[in-house]
Parts: C-alpha cells; sequence; structure tokens
C-alpha cells in the first residue's frame, strides 16, 4: 500500500487581519500572493501583481466575486483568474479559513 502523502499547509494567520471587502498581501513559498476577504465573507488566494501594469491588487477595489486592478482598472474573477481582457488572467490558488486562520497548501503555490 503506498505511503500517502500530505501536502505542506501554511497558516496565514487570522482571518480577521483582513477586513471584509478588502485584501492583504502575504509571501508564501517565496511567491508574493494576494489573499482576498469579500463582505461575504469567503477568501480567494491569487497573484498579487496585475499581469497588465504589475499593479498591487491587494490595494484593488473588491466586490461581486471580482478584484480592479489599482492602477488600469482591468477586473479578474477571484475563482477563476480570468480578466476582463481575453489575454491576462491571473492563477488563482486554493485557500480555506479553518478555525479563524486562513490555511494554503504549499504545492499550489508552485504548481
Amino acid at each position: 500500500m503506498a505511503e500517502k502523502v500530505i501536502a505542506p499547509v501554511v497558516s496565514l494567520g487570522s482571518v480577521s487581519a483582513i477586513p471584509l471587502g478588502q485584501g492583504r498581501c502575504y509571501v508564501v513559498g517565496g511567491e508574493s500572493i494576494a489573499v482576498f476577504r469579500q463582505r461575504d465573507g469567503r477568501i480567494f488566494a491569487t497573484n498579487s501583481r496585475c499581469p497588465h501594469g504589475q499593479g498591487p491588487l491587494a490595494e484593488g477595489l473588491l466586490g461581486n466575486g471580482k478584484v480592479i486592478c489599482p492602477l488600469h482598472g482591468h477586473q479578474f474573477c477571484l475563482e477563476t483568474g480570468a480578466g476582463s481582457v481575453t489575454t491576462e488572467s491571473l492563477q488563482v490558488f486554493p485557500v480555506e479559513e479553518v478555525n479563524g486562520n486562513i490555511q494554503m497548501n504549499l504545492e499550489s503555490v508552485h504548481a
């Protein structure tokens, strides 16, 4: 029987560190990741920089499951990473809230 490999998981801290409707940037596995907390409490994680102009997405406007880049207004779906411009997209990362803390699988960062 094959041994089950458990993926490395890191805690990013309390979900309450990110106010509802905002984002925050974290360094995870050597990569800069933006974590967003929608007003409904759901959390998402994507690349921290806009692929168009390298805008800081954690500082963008958040709503309706999208983030809007603060530099050029490009929009990205937080679930899929799809951009409003079809040639642009973000990498999305699985995150979840566990006992009030944000948990992220490190393997997903380098996939």
